[in-house]
């Protein structure tokens, strides 16, 4: 029967901590002494920063450049007339939360643009942050409302006009 004050590991389960670069001595060969490689990598306290090539022109210089990013842009999300005559009733009240709800548009975007592409046969009241002129007519020709600007706006939250 074993005691708890006489536990022990199997024999050959533990085994000491490889203790490299420490010269012939150590039982490691000596000449890379355990690292494995010669150079920057078997040097102690190494870190080679990503996409580093050793001094070679690395690869986001070998190439030119082209373009830039506007950080001002407005990004609209697109719905044209026709798809809120197929998928809205008389009367119906469109914004860019409900056609998110509805799947028309993927959420991320916060400004909603009416397009003119498509017949519209009914009378909606359309909120939005833009229209293009043809959207605009059709919308005022099937006797429905436009509606921009901070009203149109909805619940969408910490957006300013």
């Amino acid at each position: 029967m074993s005691r708890l004050d006489d536990l022990r590991p199997a024999p050959g389960s533990k085994r000491g901590r490889k203790r490299v670069g420490r010269g012939y001595s150590s039982g490691h060969g000596g000449h890379e002494s355990g690292r494995g490689t010669k150079g920057q990598n078997s040097r102690s306290g190494v870190t080679v920063r990503p996409g580093y090539e050793g001094g070679q022109t690395p690869f986001w210089m070998r190439f030119p450049k082209r373009g830039f990013i506007n950080v001002g842009r407005v990004e609209y999300a697109v719905v044209n007339v026709g798809d809120l005559d197929a998928h809205f009733a008389a009367g119906d009240e469109v914004s860019l939360d409900i056609l998110i709800r509805r799947g028309l548009v993927k959420s991320p975007h916060r400004r909603l643009k009416v397009l003119g592409e498509g017949e519209l046969s009914k009378c909606l009241i359309v909120k939005a942050d833009r229209f293009s002129r043809t959207a605009r007519a059709k919308i005022e020709a099937a006797g429905g409302r436009i509606e921009t600007g901070p009203a149109a706006a909805d619940s969408r939250s910490g957006e300013e006009a």
